[in-house]
C-alpha cells in the first residue's frame, strides 16, 4: 500500500495540507477568456452565415444562426471589431465549445 501524497493549498493567505483526487489533477485548466473568441455553448449545425472575414461588426451584430434541438439560436458578436477568422461554414455540424469566429 502506497502512502498518500499531500499538497499545500493556499486560500486567503491560509495554507492547508490536502490530498487532490485524480479527477481534480487531470481537470481542464482555467484560462482567462478572450472576449473576441466566439465558441458554441451547445452542439448544433450552422444554418446561415451573415458575416465575411474582414467585415467590421459592432457588439450585438448577428454573426450566424445555429440550429440546436430544432431551435434557431442567434450567435451575436460579443465585442466590436473586425472578423479576423471564420472557422465554420454553412451546414457544418459543431460540437460543444467549437471555435466559430475570431474578432479583433
Amino acid at each position: 500500500m502506497s502512502t498518500p501524497k499531500y499538497d499545500l493549498l493556499e486560500i486567503d493567505g491560509l495554507q492547508y495540507k490536502t490530498q487532490f483526487t485524480e479527477k481534480f489533477i487531470n481537470r481542464k485548466k482555467w484560462e482567462k477568456p478572450d472576449p473576441g473568441i466566439v465558441t458554441t455553448h451547445i452542439p448544433g449545425s450552422i444554418i446561415e452565415m451573415y458575416v465575411k472575414e474582414g467585415q467590421e461588426v459592432k457588439a450585438g451584430d448577428l454573426l450566424c444562426l445555429l440550429e440546436a434541438m430544432k431551435m434557431h439560436n442567434k450567435i451575436l458578436a460579443p465585442i466590436s471589431g473586425s472578423i479576423a477568422k471564420i472557422h465554420v461554414n454553412k451546414g457544418d455540424k459543431l460540437h460543444k465549445d467549437a471555435l466559430m469566429f475570431e474578432i479583433k
